[in-house]
């Protein structure tokens, strides 16, 4: 969510401070904050809102109430606390086909528009927004959207057809193969004509029905605004968030519209959102209201939560004071009534709709007192009531195979083939879930073995415990398999792979003390891993924990190693390492790794082989330039008196 500083500024007033300051207030007291940019004359914050509090702070308003809690200052504005004195109007009529899917439905009519360019301050902060000018009633909704974090849409009243003067509206679901035609995105033309399922909800016009827009997601072209619009109609309503999210999910058509409907806006917003709009259309188009329809079936307010004084200091582990409590309360804008002495009746302001519980007072009181105020205290042990069989037999498992010389893996979920199919995919080839490690453990083979010379490995082990899924009764719950992989040359295996996997199935297999039934194919062995540990003893402790020798991370070189071979004659009672550093030394800096590979005595003479792997932190080498550095290594054991085989 991007904010813009002067804009937080008119509802704040002189309390607020510079952008850098609000940043900081906002990173340790409420979210995390992505930057601050100059986007012309105006500071730019983006702040990253989580869907716990999308429902008020996707707005200017909502964010500049959360800095009034964090500064301990009233706003100076506040359009929500400005009485409702919009007419109502019997020339527009809503009818609602399904109220839980549409609690509210509000539009306001406005006659005498006059549709031009919109002033440059309204443009100047959607451009700092990132949004395109388009003409003044299109900017003045967005322009609401962003201030209350309300969407509206506007019509062309004249292209609604009146029954008896009345123009009707409605709200309905779509029917199973029904279409309609959409405004057109980011300046093309074209009309999009969406199909739809019958899951979707829709605004609809006149005797029949017809669908003029997408609820909550786009508007529809048949009542589009023209330069020769006189009379409009401005929507602002409450749609059910989980409709709303699947239908902008099914059909890829996510809005900023969605966004907010999708997180579940206060149900009373529509209403402010219309009265902010009449009086900027006044300023900006010279719009007269002729009154508002609103058609509302009350939701159920927020009960009063009972906070406590003693939850707050045994969850936060502050020694605050009741008083001291009641006033953090007080700053979010709720009604705190006391019950009894450290007991408290709480009534959150309408946009809160996130304070549902008392957990979430209790936040609202430590983040504004400050978590990182908060002195850490180390927690009193207690006894272990349960021992998780899945994760000891893991661990035993990880254990066992990193001292076979294995390392772990954690590959994707998604896989081009399977059982279970996504109804909304990454990609083209992350379509369904895995139904085996075995391709994706395969991929990692492959992938890895360019660098085993690198790693100084014969062959890479990897293995991975993780969650497969199945259309069974056991579906996606605790499936869960282990596979192990050897690979010996990319995108292939030799016997030896298999024998290697054998040996460390055996060798696992004794530390678990049972057999498993092993899939073992083309070097790689997979295993039904939750099946063998429904079969094996519950464990009663875990194995006490051994600190593992700290490692150094050296940063990898991006470029590609280059690896050599040389065999050397030497003298029988010649040691391998006067040999070893010989070659080092003359290699010089590029070599990043030397490993002894064979060695055997014949005739008085000794033989050792050496993989040589020559790699440079800035560049990939050239054949030219390793052929340098073995010419050298060839010079100086001919110096020495050693023969090259």
């Amino acid at each position: 969510m991007k904010v813009v500083h002067s804009w937080l500024k008119e509802y704040v007033g002189e309390a607020l401070p510079e952008a850098d300051r609000v940043e900081e207030l906002l990173t340790f007291h409420a979210f995390e904050v992505e930057g601050t940019e100059l986007v012309g004359e105006e500071s730019v914050i983006e702040v990253k809102v989580l869907p716990d509090r999308a429902s008020d702070c996707l707005s200017h308003r909502g964010i500049a109430r959360e800095l009034g809690s964090i500064l301990n200052v009233p706003l100076q504005s506040d359009p929500l606390t400005v009485p409702i004195t919009l007419p109502s109007t019997d020339k527009v009529s809503v009818a609602i086909s399904d109220t839980n899917a549409c609690p509210r439905f509000t539009a306001t009519l406005f006659a005498n528009i006059t549709i031009q360019e919109s002033p440059q301050w309204l443009q100047q902060r959607l451009l700092a927004l990132g949004q395109r000018p388009i003409n003044n009633v299109v900017d003045a909704t967005n322009y609401v959207m962003f201030a209350l974090g309300q969407p509206m849409h506007a019509y062309d009243a004249d292209k609604i057809p009146q029954v008896d003067g009345v123009r009707h509206l409605g709200v309905r679901f779509a029917s199973a193969g029904e279409t309609v035609s959409l405004l057109a995105e980011g300046g093309k033309n074209e009309d999009r004509v969406v199909t739809l399922q019958g899951t979707e909800l829709l605004i609809t016009a006149g005797a029949n029905d017809g669908p003029i827009g997408l609820a909550g997601v786009k508007g529809g072209r048949f009542a589009e605004l023209t330069p020769t619009t006189k009379h409009i109609i401005i929507e602002a309503a409450h749609f059910d968030p989980a409709t709303i999210r699947k239908t902008a999910r099914r059909h890829n058509i996510l809005t900023d519209a969605s966004k907010r409907f999708e997180n579940a806006p206060a149900v009373q917003l529509p209403l402010y959102a219309q009265q902010m709009i009449a009086t900027l259309l006044q300023d900006i188009a010279g719009g007269e209201c002729q009154g508002i329809c609103d058609v509302y079936a009350p939701k159920a307010a927020l009960p009063p939560v009972t906070v406590s004084v003693a939850t707050v200091r045994r969850l936060l582990g502050l020694s605050l004071t009741a008083s001291e409590v009641e006033q953090f309360l007080l700053r979010i804008g709720a009604k705190v009534t006391t019950i009894q002495e450290g007991v408290f009746s709480v009534e959150a302001p309408f946009e809160r709709t996130d304070l549902v519980g008392e957990e979430n007072y209790v936040d609202e009181v430590g983040r504004l007192h400050g978590l990182s105020a908060i002195e850490g205290v180390m927690p009193t042990a207690v006894p272990l009531r349960e021992i998780n069989s899945l994760q000891y037999y893991s661990d035993r498992v990880r254990v066992a195979l990193v001292e076979l010389g294995f390392s772990e893996v954690i590959t994707s979920s998604f896989q081009k083939k399977g059982e279970v199919q996504l109804q909304n995919a990454l990609a083209s080839d992350k379509s369904y879930l895995r139904d085996t490690l075995r391709s994706t453990i395969t991929t990692v083979l492959d992938t890895n073995h360019a660098y085993a010379d690198r790693l100084g490995l014969t062959a890479i082990r990897v293995f991975e415990i993780g969650t497969v899924f199945h259309k069974t009764s056991e579906g996606v719950s605790e499936h869960v398999a282990l596979t192990m992989g050897v690979r010996t040359k990319g995108n292939g295996y030799t016997a030896k792979d298999d024998v290697l996997l054998r040996e460390s199935i055996v060798a696992l297999e004794a530390v678990l003390g049972v057999s498993g039934e092993w899939q073992l194919e083309k070097g790689v062995a997979e295993l039904h891993f939750s099946a063998l540990v429904a079969s094996l003893p519950v464990p009663t402790a875990y194995h006490p924990f051994s600190k593992q020798a700290d490692v150094t991370y050296q940063k990898v070189s991006p470029f590609p190693a280059i690896s050599r071979d040389i065999a050397l004659f030497v003298p029988a009672n010649e040691q391998v390492e006067i040999v070893a550093t010989e070659l080092v030394n003359t290699a010089g800096a590029l070599l990043v790794r030397h490993t002894l590979f064979d060695t055997y005595t014949k005739e008085g003479r000794t033989s050792y082989a050496f993989r040589l792997v020559f790699q440079a932190p800035d560049r990939t080498l050239t054949d030219d330039e390793v052929a340098t550095i073995m010419e050298q290594i060839y010079h100086v054991v001919q110096q020495k008196g050693w023969e090259v085989r």
